[in-house]
């Protein structure tokens, strides 16, 4: 078992060393093959573990003695499902990407890249301690900017890899403050050490309430949760196949597998865990607000993942955290399903995003708009897919336990859900055309990839009761269906599907709506991108610009000045032959300590 779980974590890695030693060289197809059949091997290695079902810890050896800590990892059923999530979909979107990127003359560097994000991944979800956490948590922030940022000549470009950056430095400053304060508090940094400590005898209540408010700032930069959240949309300026992965497997996960690994923690200090939730259930309307009007095709999903993480917090601060992880699950099928059905449409436009320039693309991409509307349908919470039974779990239980408030927001988000996703389709796929392109279908290698996710789309939900009784082991078992909420979210969805249908087939929404108030105030992001760039970045540029000022017009000539002077000095006193030797000396050493005395 402990081979297989080796097999797993350093299949990706041994990826990204292959492709890597051929980064620079000439572009090889079969390179995106052997990377792809690694990742297969994790992939099978770690369902394999998931059928099994045995779960075990182990390590390879001593990291830091000093602070006894190892690199351990644990397997269990949080693990498995996560490992399982993310080699399954880092699969796919492997395969896909030979299509996507076959011209590219990064081809072989694009695909280290994507191994070494995977690695990074599975390292940060099966460490048993949170250092081993932080640095996989730090290795997926390195590999976002690698690939956000993978056309690197282009500044727009460069600009969100770094803004994905510097958010994520910001937060995880904040995670990394919490862990020092574990091992500070607990001298330990072991999950298992840390939570027997927690129930044992630890009655702090307020160090407790810090640790879970710096770990969920940590966990907020990472999934992108107000007011870190700008960056995601951003990120879209990378590779199609990577906001895949970043949204549905890797990264943005991350930040939730968190709050759920140490769910017990939460479960100490609920109202920590409130504080979870009510920013979750804002963010999830914030967001789908956001994709209502939203023109760029990879926006509006992303800000659908944007959205859907809100739903997986409300659960996790609420305490449900099996729901949180099977959402999470289902999530991942659906969403990775839809970028990629995305990457199909922007190939197929000669890369165009403005989703009002489109139409008529069913006739020309069948499979594409078949594959995409089983995507849509699953985020819609459409019976019988997968999104259906994960979001009507996190519905039901805001409702039965009497969050109503919640519910109802969380309810609205849904209708709104169903309506901007099949917007998209319509505008995209089934409205009249509206561009002078010849649009074609994808590749067989890029459909045949999206096919079993598809599949994953429609039936994962099925499973919803074998899933909960697999991580009953870890996490609490919690019944939250209730058939009138099933009836209300199921009549919202197809309310919001059936609008979104009738009002684009008879162009209900007019160009004036644009020039009104509530159409420009989510157009243009709640103008939150605008207040980050004025009144943050410009001032801390013109900080920056008065810093170099200040070194070059004062440091710089207070510098060369004293240079000068000694200068003068020294030929002064060289002057004067009876001057002698031991009082020069002394005088230049006299003067050169005040000068420097006056510099520091």
């Amino acid at each position: 078992m402990q081979n297989l779980a080796l097999i797993a974590l350093f299949s990706p890695l041994v990826s990204a060393i292959v492709l890597g030693a051929f980064s620079f060289g000439i572009k090889r197809i079969f390179l995106g093959y052997v990377a792809t059949l690694l990742i297969a091997v994790s992939a099978i290695a770690s369902l394999i573990l998931l059928i099994k079902g045995v779960f075990f810890d182990f390590k390879l050896g001593i990291w830091i003695s000093l602070i006894d800590v190892n690199f351990g990892f644990k397997i269990d059923s949080i693990t498995l499902i996560m490992m399982n999530v993310v080699s399954i979909v880092a699969t796919f979107v492997h395969l896909y990407s030979i299509f996507y990127m076959k011209e590219d003359k990064g081809f072989n560097r694009y695909f280290s890249y994507l191994g070494l994000f995977v690695f990074s991944m599975m390292f940060l979800i099966m460490s048993d301690n949170f250092l081993g956490l932080f640095i996989g948590w730090e290795g997926v922030g390195l590999c976002s900017w690698l690939l956000i940022g993978f056309w690197y000549h282009n500044e727009k470009y460069t600009f969100a890899a770094n803004e994905a950056f510097i958010m994520n430095r910001i937060a995880d400053l904040a995670l990394l403050l919490g862990i020092f304060l574990i091992y500070i508090e607990f001298n330990s940094l072991r999950y298992d050490e840390f939570f027997a400590l927690l129930y044992l005898d630890y009655e702090n209540n307020k160090i407790l309430v810090l640790i879970a408010i710096l770990l969920f700032i940590g966990a907020m930069g990472k999934s992108a949760q107000f007011p870190f959240h700008t960056w995601l949309a951003d990120a879209m300026a990378g590779p199609t196949p990577v906001s895949a992965l970043i949204h549905a497997a890797t990264m943005v996960t991350a930040g939730v597998y968190l709050i759920i690994r140490i769910g017990e923690l939460y479960l100490q200090v609920p109202e920590v865990g409130y504080i979870i939730a009510f920013i979750g259930t804002f963010v999830a309307f914030f967001a789908a607000s956001m994709a209502m009007v939203a023109k760029d095709l990879k926006r509006i999903i992303a800000y659908s993942t944007l959205s859907q993480l809100g739903y997986m917090f409300v659960a996790a601060g609420l305490g449900a955290y099996a729901i949180a992880l099977f959402h999470l699950a289902t999530h991942a099928f659906f969403k990775s399903l839809l970028f990629l059905g995305a990457g199909n449409v922007m190939h197929a436009m000669n890369d165009k995003l403005d989703i009002s320039k489109m139409g008529g693309l069913y006739k020309s991409m069948k499979t594409s708009a078949i594959l995409m509307l089983i995507g849509s349908l699953a985020l819609s919470g459409i019976y019988p897919f997968a999104g259906f039974f994960s979001k009507d779990l996190i519905l039901g239980f805001s409702f039965i336990s009497h969050h109503h408030g919640i519910f109802l927001i969380l309810l609205i988000t849904a209708f709104m859900t169903a309506f901007y996703s099949f917007r998209l389709l319509m505008l995209v796929f089934f409205t009249p055309k509206r561009h002078e392109l010849h649009p074609h279908e994808a590749s067989k290698i890029a459909l045949f990839a999206m096919s079993p996710l598809a599949l994953f789309a429609i039936f994962m939900g099925f499973f919803e009761h074998d899933f909960m009784e697999f991580v009953s082991t870890q996490l609490a078992f919690i019944n939250a269906q209730t058939i009138l909420v099933m009836v209300i979210s199921s009549i919202v969805a197809i309310l919001g599907v059936f609008l979104a249908i009738i009002a684009y087939r008879k162009n209900w929404f007019k160009p004036s709506l644009a020039k009104t108030n509530l159409y420009k105030l989510l157009f243009n992001e709640y103008y939150i991108p605008k207040f980050y760039h004025h009144f943050l970045v410009d001032k801390y540029t013109l900080f920056c610009d008065f810093l170099r000022k200040t070194d070059k017009e004062v440091l710089d000539t207070l510098v060369n000045s004293i240079a000068f002077f000694l200068k003068i000095l020294a030929r002064t006193l060289s002057v004067d032959k009876d001057f002698s030797l031991a009082l020069r000396i002394s005088i230049l050493a006299f003067v050169c300590l005040f000068l420097l005395t006056l510099v520091v």
